[in-house]
């Protein structure tokens, strides 16, 4: 087979395997082993630092021989170079052996980036857990594609969750921000893609019929005591459902009636300390009595000889030991009991629930700027965030005590008297 003759493809059809391993070349100096099972694989020799290497192109019919002839040539520009192609493809493959799995990038972006940054954590790995672990957990990162994304997200609006699918798409952008950053993937696959789905503004409000409704309803809810009175500082406070949730003991200034947000804890990372009116403080007390029934149940539970179980610091503790309830426990928590709050005709969040206090406060006379104050928002005029260093507690506190009066009203108790309201919560 020493005379060569350029490759066509039926020439490459015809090669039959023999019992030995053979090479057939063109006269470009591409060549074709074949192997007793019939393999048939593109070669080129080449020399390089006084040494002839030997370069696998790849198996026809898989690398075509249009494909392999292209190949050739990149290898031929590379040994021009001073570059060895055979070696850098050795390199690749060991690099695509090492290179991270999603399970693996998902868990270092947990570790490293969303548990301590983000509040919102758990929400992050339930989602990476749910959809994307299963659909690409042993994949490489590198190798997810623009069409990846997109199908994936197709996936997730397809079984009636479009909503679902534009936070997945969010994520999934913070995730390979994070990848690229750490020089795992070349490039975002998430860059471009639109949402799935429009979303509009809430605006839910729910009216003073509804707040009674919700807040007498909460006893027949089916939801842990703990939850129940989460909800219920909600209402109460207008405050985050990510900060109540996981708020501890130490925060609180009970004699000062105060709660003090640490920056670490805030959502836009700025200190917030809330006053608190005669319905949240009767809802803490409420919370302590849990707590001290819920402890001697506890240690109970344990084994023989098993360590005293340390108070669980969490004012809203999980059904978990150790753990605070969730944003995500208390939304399910309301979604799952709609008909039981009086609002299954027109559903609830817990943010509609700030969103309430916040309108039924402007309504009442209490100027937009103390409302934000109250909620914690970055007051993004110039006046307020160069010069007004005005801590406008004062303010807030009588806009919270105005919130109490009136919730207590609406719900049919003087604010002082609302613990009439708390029923068998416990």
């Amino acid at each position: 087979m020493s005379d060569r003759k350029r490759l066509t493809d039926r020439s490459l059809m015809a090669l039959r395997p023999q019992a030995q391993r053979y090479e057939v070349w063109e006269p470009s100096g591409l060549g074709v082993r074949v192997t007793p099972n019939g393999r048939r694989t593109f070669v080129w020799y080449y020399r390089t630092d006084r040494l002839t290497r030997r370069l696998t192109i790849g198996e026809y019919p898989t690398v075509t021989l249009a494909a392999a002839r292209v190949r050739l040539a990149q290898a031929r520009e590379a040994v021009k170079g001073g570059r060895d192609p055979g070696r850098e493809t050795v390199e690749g493959r060991k690099a695509d052996r090492q290179a991270e799995t999603m399970a693996e990038l998902a868990a270092e972006y947990l570790e490293r980036h969303a548990r301590p940054n983000k509040r919102s954590a758990a929400e992050d790995e339930r989602q990476l857990r749910r959809d994307v672990l299963p659909a690409w957990g042993r994949r490489k990162a590198r190798t997810i594609t623009r069409r990846d994304v997109v199908t994936l997200l197709d996936r997730i609006t397809d079984r009636g969750a479009p909503i679902a699918a534009n936070r997945m798409l969010t994520l999934l952008h913070r995730v390979f921000r994070f990848a690229l950053d750490r020089d795992i993937v070349a490039a975002n696959p998430c860059a471009g893609i639109g949402r799935p789905a429009k979303e509009r503004p809430r605006e839910r409000v729910l009216r003073d019929a509804e707040m009674t409704a919700l807040w007498e309803g909460l006893e027949a809810a089916a939801m842990a005591p703990q939850t129940r009175l989460a909800i219920r500082f909600l209402l109460a406070t207008g405050q985050r459902v990510g900060e109540v949730a996981a708020m501890p003991w130490d925060e609180l200034d009970e004699g000062a009636a105060l709660w003090r947000i640490p920056g670490a804890r805030a959502k836009n990372g700025t200190p917030h300390t809330v006053p608190l009116n005669s319905l949240a403080l009767d809802v803490l007390a409420e919370a302590r009595t849990l707590a001290q029934e819920r402890h001697p149940r506890l240690r109970e539970s344990l084994p023989a000889g098993a360590p005293e179980p340390e108070r669980e610091p969490w004012v809203f503790p999980s059904s978990v030991h150790g753990r605070s309830l969730t944003p995500l426990s208390v939304a399910r928590a309301m979604r799952d009991n709609l008909a039981a709050l009086g609002l299954a005709a027109n559903p609830a969040t817990p943010h509609d629930l700030r969103r309430s206090v916040a309108s039924h406060l402007t309504a009442l006379g209490v100027p937009r700027l103390v409302v934000g104050k109250l909620l914690n928002h970055r007051d993004r005029d110039v006046t307020g965030r160069v010069y007004d260093k005005h801590s406008y507690l004062p303010e807030v506190r009588a806009a919270v005590e105005t919130w109490g009066r009136h919730l207590a009203a609406v719900l049919g108790e003087t604010a002082s008297n609302v613990v009439a309201l708390r029923g068998a919560a416990s």
